[in-house]
């Protein structure tokens, strides 16, 4: 679970990266899944966008790759979306820590 500092700072380096996984009027399928699995494992931190072509809303396909993948929904907002998950063998982010 992220806390709101960590999720602002993944925003931020969210703003510089480019869009990585489209969802259109295919929706969800497997070969989707595989994209973001291998993409969020190489660089923890990936950008997806919600075509108008899909059926679904932009929350329910973050929702539901973010639970395919096991990953964190960062940010949703227009018709993109930001995944984070942890490459606990390579990481390659360092989020801020938490106080307690």
């Amino acid at each position: 679970m992220l806390t709101s500092k960590q999720r602002a700072y993944l925003r931020s380096l969210a703003n510089s990266i480019d869009t990585v996984v489209m969802v259109g009027k295919g929706g969800l399928s497997e070969q989707i899944f595989k994209t973001a699995d291998e993409a969020i494992t190489a660089r923890e931190l990936i950008k997806g966008k919600v075509l108008e072509s899909c059926e679904l809303s932009v929350r329910e396909v973050a929702d539901s790759i973010a639970e395919q993948i096991n990953a964190d929904v960062v940010q949703v907002i227009g018709t993109k979306f930001v995944l984070y998950r942890k490459n606990d063998d390579e990481p390659v982010i360092v989020l801020p820590k938490v106080k307690k």
